[in-house]
């Protein structure tokens, strides 16, 4: 998460305030500074790598309870010795996190544009995951768990810690996440305690809950804190603290792209993407013991980094503050980088004017000056005493600060200065997977549609507010089958080769989306689709992704364990999509309503909780075969035996 070097003493919220306009001048002045020394920089190579978040958990088998580990940070200090002591050629690599039961884990180095490297992927999952248990107790496992489902419910942690008020967490305040389950470098603390400060009251998450036959209604929870009692919504399950929303866990990809233009144009072609492969990836239906009427993590964690103050949030008028800003600093992105028809960029982009009138008269272009300046609607959370006034022509730390605390569903990454990495995307929707196996499918295919993307000059871009639509369908209880999602229609552009303008001639009607296209026909272009059709394809609608992947890789080189591992991939993927295969999610949903100690009140107790992380354990060691979450796959020496001839040749 973000910038973790500090120098000096973090500032409190009310100490970072004179220094507010100071972070965002200078902010952009080390944009610029930078951003002159990147426009005469050689073409970069294509680089990717994921980012897996864990849990480690702790299993009280005599007495049937599971509770998070608070060992993370020690562990993440252990696994950083190698790397911190210069040593190369690293397997993984490894942060700490906002919690304290978290590790993040990452490839030792970037992968390349090789097919082969597809076939590596799961296989470093794996040693990462080994890295971890070899460091661990006897009664304690990693899991690639994104929500514990007993967060915030007595004695969730390892040790525990009794929570009496609101007063015995004084950085966040919270009634059920111990101060204690925040990891103890300074910025997570200080960024949990600073969103409360400016945002001017405790952080309020209401996701709607699941009614089952025995739920009360209205369901309404009682709380002895008046600051609660008012936040908490009927029929709702409430929590009130960031580490409800960070402490939850993802599976993210970033790209180096040749260049700037390319990192736009990724940026802007994933975009209508992630909706989709958020559903796709659901993982996450439990909250605080209660199943929600949600299967992701999404508005969890935008609402728990939510740092706008009621006049912000349109509740009070404005006085104190500049602007509405209608969005948490987490959530879906709000402009293109690439397309200027407001046809697609259709949403009302709030934008601080100094800061695009000083990125414009510096030459940068309207629609990257547009986005920065939007970005610079918020306020820098952390500071630290010694890194204030730096030398703008050799860092970049104030642009940082305020870049890497908007948690967008893209993110846009200029190169570091004096750094050879090069023009950045992450996509940052993916809910992390029980598996590797999973995981390694999500990544690859994210992978493989961004070659297809730039193979083909295909264009995937749709109007802003149909991809925000998007954003709130994908969110919903078994999205995938339940959901229609707004999708194009026609994604051929002129420069797209013959031979995929063939594949997609069904759906070449004379309509596309151009610029200058009215609303009219927009509606034309883009359609309400099933993620079945917009994954698998259908007939006259739209040829499917999976299509687009498969042409693709029958023009390229792709060895037989790769191309085993891809076949294996996309088939989760697809059958994910066509429902063949439950979501994490839906899996999760029906193990704890099936199970017989479950009272159809929507309560999660600890030993229903208990048998689910054991099954989750189960599955991912391969103990149990789980048919639901991905069937019986054939083994890669059964598939490599049947196409020996195309091995030998």
């Amino acid at each position: 998460m973000g910038m973790l070097e500090f120098d000096g003493e973090p500032l409190k919220w009310n100490e970072i305030k004179p220094y507010v306009n100071y972070v965002k001048k200078h902010g952009i002045i080390q944009f610029l500074h930078n951003y002159e020394r990147l426009m005469k920089r050689p073409e970069d190579i294509l680089k990717w790598g994921d980012e897996v978040e864990y849990m480690i958990l702790r299993f009280d088998h005599e007495n049937r309870k599971v509770q998070l580990s608070l060992r993370g940070e020690d562990i993440s200090k252990v696994l950083q010795e190698k790397e911190n002591s210069g040593a190369t050629n690293l397997t993984s690599l490894w942060r700490q996190e906002y919690a304290s039961y978290m590790v993040e884990g990452t490839p030792g180095v970037p992968y390349f544009g090789n097919m082969a490297q597809f076939n590596v992927v799961e296989a470093n999952m794996k040693l990462r995951r080994k890295e971890v248990q070899q460091l661990l107790q006897p009664d304690e496992q990693i899991m690639s768990l994104t929500v514990f489902p007993r967060l915030g419910c007595f004695d969730f942690t390892n040790p525990t810690y009794r929570i009496e008020g609101p007063e015995t967490n004084p950085v966040s305040r919270s009634l059920f996440f111990p101060d204690q389950a925040i990891s103890s470098h300074p910025r997570f603390p200080f960024l949990t305690q600073n969103i409360r400060e400016r945002r001017g009251e405790k952080i309020a998450i209401n996701i709607p809950i699941f009614k089952d036959t025995n739920t009360p209604s209205p369901f309404i929870e009682k709380f002895n804190d008046p600051e609660a009692q008012r936040a908490a919504k009927p029929d709702h399950i409430y929590m009130d603290c960031m580490g409800f929303g960070m402490g939850n866990s993802c599976l993210q990809l970033t790209f180096q792209a040749c260049n700037v233009d390319e990192a736009k144009l990724l940026y802007d072609q994933l975009a209508p993407i992630c909706p989709i492969m958020m559903a796709l990836s659901a993982a996450a239906p439990i909250y605080r013991g209660y199943i929600a009427d949600i299967d992701v993590r999404w508005q969890v964690i935008a609402q728990s980094v939510d740092d706008r103050t009621l006049e912000e949030r349109g509740l009070e008028p404005l006085k104190n503050n500049e602007r509405v800003i209608r969005k948490s600093r987490y959530d879906s992105i709000d402009s293109y980088l690439e397309k200027k028809s407001k046809i697609f960029n259709d949403i009302d982009l709030e934008i601080d004017e100094e800061t695009e009138n000083t990125l414009l008269e510096a030459g940068i272009d309207e629609l990257l000056a547009k986005h920065i300046a939007h970005l610079w609607i918020r306020d820098p959370l952390t500071l630290f005493s010694k890194k204030i006034e730096l030398d703008d022509e050799k860092v970049s730390d104030h642009f940082e600060n305020i870049q890497s605390t908007n948690w967008q569903s893209m993110r846009f990454k200029p190169p570091p200065p004096g750094s050879k990495i090069g023009w950045r995307v992450e996509f940052r929707v993916c809910e992390a997977q029980l598996t590797d196996f999973e995981n390694a499918a999500f990544v690859v295919f994210v992978v493989l549609l961004t070659r297809v993307i730039l193979t083909y000059k295909l264009d995937f871009l749709m109007p802003l507010s149909c991809v925000d639509k998007n954003m709130d369908r994908a969110q919903k209880n078994n999205a995938v089958l339940k959901e229609k999602f707004y999708f194009r229609r026609n994604v051929i552009t002129s420069n797209t080769p013959a031979c995929c303008t063939q594949l997609c001639s069904s759906t070449n009607d004379s309509i596309n989306c151009t610029d200058d296209i009215s609303n009219g026909l927009l509606t034309a272009c883009c359609e309400e689709m099933s993620i079945d059709t917009i994954i698998n394809g259908k007939e006259d609608v739209f040829p499917g992704f999976i299509s687009l992947i498969r042409k693709y890789l029958d023009s390229v080189e792709v060895g037989v364990e790769a191309r085993c591992s891809i076949r294996e991939y996309l088939d989760l993927i697809s059958k994910r999509a066509s429902g063949d295969y439950m979501t994490a999610a839906q899996w999760m949903r029906h193990f704890v309503t099936s199970h017989p100690e479950y009272k159809q009140d929507s309560v999660v107790s600890d030993s229903i909780a208990y048998d689910l992380l054991v099954r989750c354990d189960q599955i991912e060691k391969g103990e149990v075969t789980c048919h639901q979450l991905f069937g019986m796959t054939k083994h890669k020496s059964e598939y490599i035996a049947a196409n020996s001839d195309t091995a030998r040749s």
